[in-house]
């Protein structure tokens, strides 16, 4: 199979986030079938329509790294029962200026840790409809993963075989679903 390029968006911005990383022991998972980036959010301005005309040079990087990929890959904590201002920030220039929608044809998959029961659901849902109002596809995959001290060994790999086994089939089902679309 062929490598796809799947760029990563870590909905936090906190330099020990747990989400971060979670989203590198992904990708060193999915590294045989994947190559992956993580765009940056954390220096995209504020969303504000009148600063379409002229995009600043962060949101000009940020939406050709969009561009440049072949999937997404979203990893988000929950806020409030919702997804961080950060995440939603980045969103919305993506899918601006009007007619220069980023996001559309893009597929992606949708997941997050957290030390909750419940782990990140909830953010995750809110995700999902607002990333199909952007117009892209989501795998039917769902992977909410409670995050536990001992879920990433040092070497930033995952240390039970049953949740690699279980992360391994998400990642899977993204690089199928790319290949497809990308076929």
């Amino acid at each position: 199979m062929s490598s796809f390029k799947i760029a990563v968006i870590v909905g936090s911005t906190r330099r020990e986030s747990i989400n971060r990383k979670f989203a590198e022991a992904l990708a060193k998972l999915g590294g045989d079938k994947m190559t992956f980036t993580f765009p940056r959010i954390d220096d995209l301005p504020l969303y504000n329509q009148d600063d379409e005309g002229n995009l600043a040079p962060s949101v000009v990087r940020f939406k050709s790294e969009i561009a440049a990929a072949d999937g997404l890959l979203f990893v988000t904590p929950e806020h409030s029962r919702s997804i961080p201002a950060a995440l939603k920030n980045a969103i919305d220039w993506g899918a601006r200026p009007w007619g220069k929608n980023s996001w559309t044809g893009k597929i992606a998959a949708v997941t997050g840790t957290s030390g909750g029961v419940i782990s990140t659901a909830l953010a995750q849902q809110h995700l999902r409809q607002i990333l199909g109002a952007q117009g892209v596809t989501l795998t039917g995959g769902e992977a909410y993963i409670l995050f536990k001290p001992d879920l990433i060994d040092a070497q930033g790999n995952f240390t039970s075989d049953d949740t690699k086994k279980f992360l391994k089939g998400f990642l899977d089902q993204l690089a199928g679903l790319v290949g497809k679309h990308k076929n």
